[in-house]
């Protein structure tokens, strides 16, 4: 991955299209697709800029020598949380790698770049240094309380190295396993074949789930294989974000929210 010279925009790290593009491994005909494609489920300001105008004038002037601003009338840029969001839409090994390294390496500004204000000599420069550490605050306060409850979610997700039940997951939600199997089949996610439910092929090649044989006792003493589906982290997550569109929270986004 390219080391790129920083580029921020409203106190925050961002990536051009291209930039982004290039660190996923695609080509910016694909982020704009996807953009195009989910465009109600990006916010403006929180997961991408538009830069037009003279504003893009005066940003070409300030980062001519890494971002062309030449002959386009608008510029996206992308923060952290739009990253996110293509690396989603990719959603490929080389995407979501390169998006940790993203977040290692380019948008979280390392401590030692930036000395604190209590270290700085100068009266003028410590007083804009306190100031950019107050609106720092300020926005991780913010974001603290945005991501809270999603954090503490996708750590019990990601803490679960192993599969699980379509009903253990629909009990962390206050769902049964049959409410959950209804809403990924109307979701277009699965369909049950001889009595197990199965991805459609669409969905079968992502690392959501796998299939588990065991053995059952019938009541004449005969013994029988059967199949059934667990889910491994990556199809936890999916499952999570689409009942997150439905307004579907997790039981400890709920106890968090109540204990407010």
């Amino acid at each position: 991955m390219n080391n790129y010279k920083p580029i921020v925009y409203k106190n925050q790290r961002v990536l051009t299209s291209s930039q982004l593009a290039e660190s996923f491994g695609t080509d910016n005909r694909r982020i704009s697709e996807n953009f195009n494609a989910n465009k109600s489920r990006y916010s403006e300001n929180k997961h991408f800029f538009v830069v037009e105008g003279n504003e893009l004038k005066q940003f070409g002037e300030q980062y001519g020598n890494s971002v062309s601003v030449n002959r386009v009338s608008k510029l996206y840029l992308w923060p952290e949380k739009g990253a996110w969001m293509h690396a989603k839409s990719l959603n490929t090994d080389k995407a979501w790698e390169a998006y940790e390294m993203l977040i290692d390496d380019y948008y979280r500004i390392k401590e030692i770049e930036v000395a604190p204000s209590y270290m700085i000599g100068d009266p003028i420069a410590r007083a804009q240094r306190w100031i950019e550490e107050a609106r720092e605050r300020l926005m991780l306060e913010d974001t603290i309380k945005e991501y809270t409850p999603k954090v503490a979610y996708y750590d019990t997700i990601l803490n679960s190295k192993g599969t699980v039940t379509t009903s253990q997951i629909a009990k962390d939600y206050g769902l049964t396993a049959q409410q959950l199997n209804t809403i990924l089949k109307n979701a277009g996610i699965q369909f049950k074949l001889n009595g197990q439910w199965l991805l459609y092929s669409k969905h079968a090649n992502k690392g959501y789930a796998q299939s588990h044989s065991f053995n059952v006792t019938r009541s004449d003493g005969r013994k029988e294989v059967k199949m059934i589906t667990k889910w491994m982290q990556r199809g936890r997550i999916m499952i999570h974000e689409l009942l997150a569109s439905m307004d579907i929270k997790p039981n400890i986004d709920k106890e968090y929210n109540d204990a407010k």
